[in-house]
């Protein structure tokens, strides 16, 4: 059974289903924006102030609502998709749009004719935002860093990545148990740990070995004597010996482990830890670092597949080739990045292995006294590298400042501008200033009497010149955020009606960024 709501009653439940989406959001907006508790059914509640966190915990018994909840949703998710900041400021740009522009509706507006004009309005609003945008310096990046953390401590240590790597995918982010924040950086190709046996580790924590003998076997290990030349090899020559296959017998792998407890050489038996195209492109990569030929065929198998490898260290839960870099790697590097820029779809494992090939990976360590604290200051740290990676292409004056002398400036020339959006430009500028518990309209005038040339710092609680300033957002983050607001308020306001199930609660109901 279906249900068919339209009308003034479709109205009411979107502005009801925005406002509480927006509302709540908008509160944490800015550097002294407040927390949000969230419940969790599996695990205690934690705390946060993360945009796109928040909005996807927020749901409602009502059906009517929570579809267009999920509606409204997609315009902070797609932001976070992207660029992974700026998931507030797009809910509160949206907000706005929608509740002026369900104004301009109720007064006699045709919806699309509005839509026309919203987007026309959008791109030469776009173009300002260019206009406005610098090119970023390492110091520009810090000060993106700081205001995006709120944390010295955080933005000094993602800085840091980010000036080795100069690459969001090279760097992960990892809870830890104690009370500091670290950051190891690992030169190397890492791949994750399945070791044939837990015995090869034996009692140690790490191996680390240098100058190993390697063969890549596509294949599964059933005797030994399918690789027994490489092993009287390593044993005749006192060399420690890596074999990466799929699988072993366990016979395969109970008599290396025999030749291992009467020799000071080791073997290691390592599974393959990834399966189909991944698996491939694993193991050319491993070719290219380590010379080695992959054997496809054990029928077939020479000294010629052997490889060799620098420096391993393998522990419970990765193991790291080091290299040395060459013209054919840096050749490889380059293809795989024309592969990534041309793939329309983000290719996360793409990512990593041009990481890995080119700088390496870091390892950033988010240590807190409670697990709540840690939730909140990992979430900070993402939200950190994210700022920092978007703004690697430019940056704009921060603190919603930038789209609100943009408004100003429209305003003065008499464009033909929609209103609706020379209002949502001011509107983030306002927010963060409110929740630092301060007029807006007293720092602006503040501003505006200096030309634009001053900036109010939320965190020093001072006026800044511009060209100093420290209050920086990136470009891509403040485009992003407006384009996605309108784009989904843009939506909204053409809806006219909406068809839900009469059923309130649907398990099997697909969602479309589940997986982004």
């Amino acid at each position: 059974m279906k249900i068919v709501i339209s009308g003034q009653e479709l109205q009411e439940k979107m502005t009801f289903a925005v406002n509480l989406l927006c509302n709540t959001v908008k509160s944490t907006i800015g550097p002294k924006g407040s927390n949000i508790i969230i419940d969790h059914s599996a695990f205690s509640p934690f705390i946060t102030n993360d945009g796109v966190t928040i909005a996807q915990n927020i749901e409602s018994e009502d059906q009517i609502t929570n579809t267009i909840l999920e509606l409204a949703k997609e315009a902070s998710i797609k932001t976070n998709y992207l660029v992974g900041d700026g998931t507030t400021t797009t809910l509160v740009l949206l907000q706005v749009i929608f509740n002026e522009g369900l104004k301009e509706i109720n007064n006699g507006k045709n919806p699309i004719i509005l839509k026309k004009e919203l987007e026309e309005s959008l791109s030469k609003i776009i173009i300002k935002i260019k206009e406005e945008s610098k090119k970023s310096t390492l110091k520009d990046l810090e000060n993106i860093a700081l205001t995006s953390s709120s944390s010295k401590e955080i933005a000094k240590i993602i800085t840091e990545a980010f000036k080795i790597t100069k690459n969001k995918e090279s760097i992960k982010i990892i809870e830890q148990e104690n009370n500091s924040i670290n950051l190891i950086y690992k030169k190397g190709y890492s791949i994750d740990t399945l070791l044939a046996s837990p015995y090869f580790l034996a009692d140690k924590k790490e191996i680390s070995e240098e100058n190993l003998s390697v063969i890549l076997i596509n294949n599964y290990i059933q005797e030994i004597e399918e690789i027994s030349i490489y092993l009287s090899d390593a044993i005749t020559n006192k060399k420690s010996l890596i074999v990466l296959a799929e699988d072993y017998s366990e016979l395969v792998i109970n008599e290396v482990l025999s030749i291992n407890e009467y020799s000071n050489n080791k073997i290691y038996l390592l599974k393959i830890p990834e399966y189909g195209k991944n698996k491939y492109d694993l193991l050319k990569d491993l070719e290219l670092i380590t010379k080695a030929k992959i054997i496809n065929d054990l029928a077939n198998i020479s000294f010629e597949n052997l490889g060799l490898i620098e420096n391993i260290k393998i522990d419970c839960s990765q193991s790291t080739f080091y290299f040395n870099e060459n013209n054919k790697i840096n050749e490889k590097i380059k293809e795989l990045k024309s592969l990534f820029d041309n793939t329309e779809e983000y290719n996360e494992y793409l990512a990593k292995r041009i990481s890995m090939l080119e700088t390496g990976i870091i390892e950033i360590l988010i240590g807190a006294p409670t697990i709540t604290e840690r939730r909140e200051k990992k979430m900070r740290a993402d939200d950190c590298l994210c700022a920092i990676n978007s703004a690697k292409d430019g940056f704009v004056t921060g603190s919603g400042l930038t789209l609100y002398k943009i408004s100003d400036s429209f305003q003065k020339e008499n464009q033909s501008i929609s209103n609706i959006l020379l209002k949502a430009l001011q509107e983030p500028f306002k927010e963060i200033m409110f929740n630092s518990g301060l007029d807006y309209k007293e720092i602006i005038s503040e501003i505006k009497l200096s030309n634009y040339q001053k900036v109010y710092n939320v965190i020093s609680e001072k006026f800044e010149n511009i060209a100093s300033s420290t209050v920086k957002d990136p470009t891509k983050v403040v485009i992003d955020s407006l384009i996605n607001a309108t784009s989904i308020a843009s939506i909204l306001l053409t809806t006219t009606s909406l068809i839900v199930n009469e059923y309130k609660n649907n398990t099997n109901k697909i969602n479309d960024f589940n997986d982004l």
